[in-house]
C-alpha cells in the first residue's frame, strides 16, 4: 500500500518464527469468538445487546452492504462513532469488507477530519449522531472540499444520505477475504506531537499480538466484563487489551457513553463489570467519588491507569479506594506497551509505569547526543519490536524525524530504566500538552492561534492540573486590547479545531520570555504562570 513502511524481511521472519505473529487477520478475532462462545453476551450498551454469534452475522451484513456500495480492498472510510454497540459492528464490518477503518475520535472537528482525509484518501465516512454536535453537518462540509469522499453514512436521522441501519440489512454475500496479515489492517490517529496529528498503521499480524497478549498478561477471561470508559478508537480501551483482547478469550464488553463516577459506578453495578481502563484525572475523580457516592464499583478487580504519568501518591489512594488491583500502564499507539504486573508489589505499582509486554521490545534510553546512558539515569526513549509501527502512513518527512536509520521509533518521552526492567518516566523531549489523556501538540495549536488577527504571538504550555492532568494555557502577546477566552475558542471552532484541542485558560502577555538563542522560553513561562 502506498505510504506505509512495512516491517523488514528479516525483522518480520523472526516475529513469525517466535510466535509473536500468527498470521491471523484482525477480524477473525470475532469469528474465533463467535465459533467457541456463540451464546455468550459480546457487546452491551444502553439500548442494545448481542451474542457473539449475534455480532458475527451483524458484522457479515455490514461487510455485505459495504461490499454493495462498492467500498471494499484498497479504500479507506473514516470511523466517528460514539461508545455503542454499532462501533464494533462497524469496525468488523469494515475488516470484512477489506477496507481500512481510520478510527476517529467523537471529539475531532473538521480541521483534523480534512485532514485525515487527504492523508488516507477515504472514500466514506461512518458517522454518529448526537444531540450536542451535528457530525452530519461536518460530514456535508467536508464533502464540499476537493478529496475523494463519495459516501457518508450515518448511524442515527441520515437525512439525504446512507443509514447505517439499511446498510447493516445488506442481504448481499459477505466478501470472502485473504488478507495479507503483514499489511495495514487499520488505522490510529497520533495525539499529534510535532503539528496536526498522524495517521498510525497497525498491521493485523503486530494488532492481533497486541491485543491477545495485552489479555494473557491482564489474565482476561470469558468471566470477565469490560467497560469500555474512553473513547473506543483510542489504542488504549480498544487493543490493551480493551475491546479487542477481551472478545479473544470470550468476555463481555460493555460500552459506557458517560464516565463520570456516578453513571459509571451504576453501570459497574448493573453489568458487574470486572475491568476497565482510565486516564489519571479520570481514575483520581473515580478514587475521589468514593467518598460521596453510596454505590461503588465493588465487582471491579482490574483497574489500569494510562495516557499521562500517575503520581505514586493518586496509585495508592486509587488501590486503597478503588481496587487493590491497579495497573499502570505506559503506551502509544505506535506501538510499545509497558505494563506493572498482577501480583506486583505496592512499591513497583505505585512508583514505576510497568516493563515491556514482549520480550523482542527493544528499548534504548539516549542522551541529547544519541548515546546509550546507564540504568537509573534519563534519557529519551527508542524502541522497535514485534508490534511497533516502523513508519507513520504517508508522512515520509515526519518519518525522517520520528526514526532512527535502523528502525528504531523516537518516543519523544524521557524514562529511566531500572535494574528490573521496570521504567519510570520522567518528562517529555516533545512540545506537547497531555489534557485529560489526550495528546496535544502545542505547534499545531499555536498555528491556529496565530490565524487571530488580534494575537501577534502566542505560547501554548501545560500548566498542572488536579482533574485533567495538564491544563492548556495559551500565553498570548495581543495586539492592542486582549480577548476573552470564549471568543478564542470560537475561533478554534471555526477552524474545526478538536474540543480537547481549545485553551482552558489564557494569560495576555507583554512580550513572550525567549532563550539565548531567541527561542520561546517554555520552561520559564511555565514557572512565571503555575506561581
Amino acid at each position: 500500500m502506498s505510504g506505509f513502511t512495512p516491517f523488514p524481511p528479516d525483522r518480520a521472519s523472526h516475529y513469525r518464527d517466535s510466535g509473536y505473529w500468527a498470521g491471523r487477520p484482525l477480524d477473525e478475532i470475532l469469528q474465533t469468538a463467535a465459533t467457541q462462545w456463540p451464546d455468550r453476551p459480546a457487546i452491551i450498551d444502553d439500548s442494545a445487546r448481542f451474542t457473539y454469534a449475534e455480532l458475527d452475522r451483524r458484522a457479515d451484513s455490514a461487510a455485505a452492504g459495504l461490499s454493495a456500495l462498492g467500498i471494499g480492498p484498497g479504500h479507506s472510510v473514516l470511523v466517528q462513532l460514539p461508545n455503542n454497540c454499532q462501533f464494533a459492528v462497524a469496525l468488523f464490518g469494515l475488516l470484512r469488507a477489506g477496507a481500512l477503518p481510520v478510527l476517529c475520535l467523537p471529539g475531532h472537528r473538521d480541521a483534523e477530519l480534512a485532514h485525515f482525509l487527504d492523508l488516507s484518501g477515504a472514500v466514506g465516512i461512518i458517522a454518529g449522531c448526537d444531540s450536542a454536535y451535528d457530525y452530519r453537518a461536518m460530514a456535508e462540509r467536508l464533502a464540499q472540499r476537493p478529496n475523494q469522499l463519495r459516501h457518508i453514512i450515518i448511524d442515527g436521522d441520515a437525512g439525504p444520505h446512507i443509514a447505517w441501519s439499511r446498510l447493516c440489512e445488506g442481504t448481499g454475500s459477505t466478501p470472502q477475504l485473504q488478507p495479507d496479515t503483514s499489511g495495514p489492517a487499520l488505522l490510529l490517529v497520533s495525539g499529534g506531537t510535532t503539528g496536526a496529528p498522524k495517521l498510525i498503521p497497525r498491521t493485523h499480524d503486530d494488532y492481533v499480538y497486541n491485543a491477545t497478549a495485552s489479555a494473557a498478561l491482564c489474565r482476561l477471561t470469558s468471566d470477565d466484563v469490560y467497560l469500555v470508559a474512553l473513547p473506543a478508537g483510542h489504542n488504549f480501551p480498544l487493543a490493551c487489551p480493551g475491546l479487542l483482547g477481551a472478545m479473544s478469550v470470550g468476555a463481555t464488553v460493555v460500552f459506557g457513553r458517560d464516565p463520570s463516577p456516578e453513571a459509571a459506578f451504576a453501570t459497574i453495578a448493573r453489568h458487574r463489570v470486572t475491568a476497565t481502563a482510565l486516564v489519571p484525572a479520570l481514575a483520581r475523580l473515580w478514587a475521589h467519588a468514593c467518598d460521596w457516592e453510596e454505590q461503588l464499583p465493588a465487582t471491579l478487580r482490574l483497574l489500569q491507569v494510562g495516557g499521562a504519568k500517575l503520581a505514586a501518591d493518586d496509585a495508592e489512594h486509587i488501590r486503597s479506594v478503588l481496587t487493590p488491583r491497579l495497573q499502570q500502564v505506559f503506551g502509544m499507539a505506535e506501538g510499545l506497551l509497558c505494563y506493572t504486573r498482577i501480583g506486583d508489589p505496592p512499591e513497583i505499582v505505585d512508583h514505576t509505569q510497568g516493563k515491556p509486554l514482549a520480550d523482542d521490545d527493544e528499548l534504548r534510553i539516549v542522551d541529547d547526543a544519541g548515546a546509550p546512558v546507564p540504568d537509573g539515569e534519563p534519557g529519551e526513549l527508542l524502541v522497535r519490536g514485534p508490534y511497533t509501527i516502523n513508519g507513520y502512513f504517508r508522512a515520509e518527512a515526519e518519518n525522517q524525524r520520528s526514526f532512527t536509520p535502523d528502525g528504531f521509533y523516537r518516543s519523544g518521552d524521557k524514562v529511566r530504566r531500572f535494574a528490573n526492567g521496570y521504567l519510570e518516566v520522567t518528562g517529555r523531549v516533545k512540545d506537547v500538552i497531555l489534557r485529560g489523556g489526550e495528546t496535544v501538540a502545542a505547534l499545531d495549536l499555536e498555528s491556529h492561534l496565530l490565524a487571530h488577527p488580534r494575537i501577534a504571538a502566542v505560547a501554548a504550555i501545560g500548566l498542572p492540573d488536579p482533574y485533567l492532568g495538564e491544563k492548556i494555557c495559551a500565553a498570548i502577546v495581543f495586539r492592542g486590547s486582549p480577548v476573552a477566552l470564549p471568543e478564542i475558542n470560537e475561533h478554534l471552532d471555526a477552524r474545526g479545531v478538536a474540543v480537547h484541542c481549545r485553551p482552558d485558560m489564557i494569560a495576555p502577555m507583554p512580550a513572550l520570555p525567549t532563550t539565548a538563542v531567541g527561542k520561546v522560553d517554555k520552561r520559564s513561562l511555565a514557572a512565571q504562570l503555575s506561581g
